[in-house]
């Protein structure tokens, strides 16, 4: 079985908008068509101690409280008392989900708004960095390379922003849109694509060149967007379609088949619009959790 985690605490936000629903959705699915071979669990929340190994003491103060409210809110959505548990809930899944592809080879978690959360405030409708915090998780628990593969239509500026002092942890990061961009280094590599022809080979490029040499990973911390898809609300790129998205999901989990490195997923950006309703949404992301198993 692989191990997906989910609790309804991830939707306890009142704020509505896709990133503090879309995670129902998908569980929802999974009871009325379930895919065979995957379990959902309920993660453990975060720890004050886990947050504050990567965020400011004042910062998660401000988003336990809901004072000072601009910084409560820096992410972009209305604080309220259900914020705490639910970003305790959905980044401890991230955790959960880290800890057990290291024991099962892949796992995943029904998290998203992760990647643009910095040290000192939100940004992105992103609270927590769950991807830094699994990352440090991973790393407690005896891996000693981690791979953050972002492929949220964005960019992972947050991610890249505290990772900066950690080699142990590096960054392939393939965005189709500008916003949160920063500049690469070898340990953050970043590549923006604009055409969509050049989406699933610059992807290829970029993991041969993540692993060339024979570079190994003990984990692989997967950001699985699916905004880059032709009919999101926001970040599309016209000419990425479903098929193409499926490709990109059956290249990343083979090269982690094939390397050996245990993968664990989450859900990051999907926008429902006028072209891609709820159950459209929801279809892409479970080609996610399909090819995860």
């Amino acid at each position: 079985m692989t191990r997906v985690f989910y609790s309804p605490a991830y939707v306890g936000a009142g704020y509505h908008f896709d990133t503090t629903r879309k995670s129902s959705w998908i569980a929802e699915s999974l009871a009325r068509s379930p895919i065979a071979g995957i379990e959902l669990l309920e993660p453990p929340p975060l720890t004050l101690k886990q947050v504050t190994s990567v965020h400011e003491p004042l910062y998660v103060e401000a988003v336990r409280t809901g004072e000072p409210r601009d910084l409560a809110e820096s992410q972009g959505f209305p604080w309220d008392e259900k914020v705490w548990p639910m970003v305790l809930s959905s980044n401890g899944g991230a955790v959960a989900a880290g800890l057990a592809a290291l024991e099962d080879g892949v796992a995943g978690s029904l998290s998203s708004g992760l990647h643009h959360a910095r040290a000192g405030h939100g940004a992105g409708f992103c609270t927590f960095n769950g991807l830094v915090i699994a990352a440090h998780a991973a790393l407690a628990a005896g891996a000693k390379a981690i791979l953050i593969l972002d492929l949220d239509a964005h960019c992972g500026g947050g991610t890249e922003s505290l990772i900066a002092s950690d080699p142990r942890i590096s960054q392939i990061d393939v965005s189709v849109n500008a916003f949160d961009r920063y500049a690469p280094t070898q340990q953050a590599r970043l590549e923006i694509v604009s055409n969509a022809s050049d989406y699933l080979p610059t992807i290829d490029r970029m993991l041969d060149e993540g692993f060339a040499r024979g570079r190994r990973f003990d984990l692989c911390l997967y950001n699985a967007g699916m905004d880059p898809f032709e009919g999101s609300a926001i970040g599309p790129l016209p000419g990425i379609t479903r098929k193409t998205l499926a490709a990109r999901e059956s290249m990343v989990f083979e090269r982690c088949r094939r390397t050996r490195t245990p993968i664990a997923f989450v859900l990051a950006g999907g926008y429902i619009a006028p072209q891609l309703n709820v159950g459209g949404l929801v279809e892409l992301h479970r080609l996610t959790l399909k090819e995860a198993h």
